[in-house]
């Protein structure tokens, strides 16, 4: 027996060669977090880094809308073509858009003529125009409404406004583009 005890290192032996083995491996541990190990709430938006979720991290169907700035979202392809990818302003006589869809500019070009501007090429568009105040008054009587291309560009609407003599005038009208 005594023969087996001069062979077991002492107790400093020991911890002399658990420091000398941590020396030569490196000490450092990483900590493993899994979802399992967090618990539900305990994560805020200040811990989540910007930009460093994906889709793939989030489940599917979590997000609410109130998730999502609706401002960076563009159409959804099909919803356009569902809606009949329609454009529309509504102009007063001045020739100043009041609202619309895809409007990106509105010019009266003399007495009753005006050219409409979208986002995006109506060229092979159908365009529907007819005379209408702007706001819920009553719609102005003895007014006529023609629409075309705008020759010089093919994001444009060409619109002339006349009086009931068939007589340029500035009216109020609202115009609608189907693609």
């Amino acid at each position: 027996m005594g023969r087996i005890r001069r062979l077991l290192p002492s107790p400093a032996m020991v911890v002399a060669m658990i420091a000398l083995v941590m020396s030569l491996t490196g000490g450092a541990y990483a900590l493993v977090i899994t979802g399992k190990s967090i618990k539900n709430g305990t994560v805020t938006g200040k811990d989540i880094h910007h930009n460093s979720l994906t889709g793939n991290d989030v489940r599917r169907d979590s997000l609410g809308g109130g998730a999502v700035k609706e401002s960076s979202l563009g159409i959804v392809p099909a919803a356009y073509l569902a809606g009949g990818a329609s454009r529309w302003a509504v102009v007063n006589g001045s020739g100043q858009a009041v609202r619309g869809r895809d409007v990106a500019s509105v010019a009266r070009t003399s007495e009753g003529r005006y050219q409409v501007l979208f986002s995006g090429n109506v060229r092979g568009c159908g365009y529907y125009a007819t005379p209408g105040d702007f706001s819920a008054a009553a719609p102005p009587v003895n007014s006529l409404v023609t629409v075309s291309a705008l020759g010089s560009n093919v994001n444009g609407v060409a619109i002339r406004t006349m009086n009931n003599a068939g007589n340029q005038a500035d009216r109020a009208f609202h115009l609608l583009v189907m693609c």
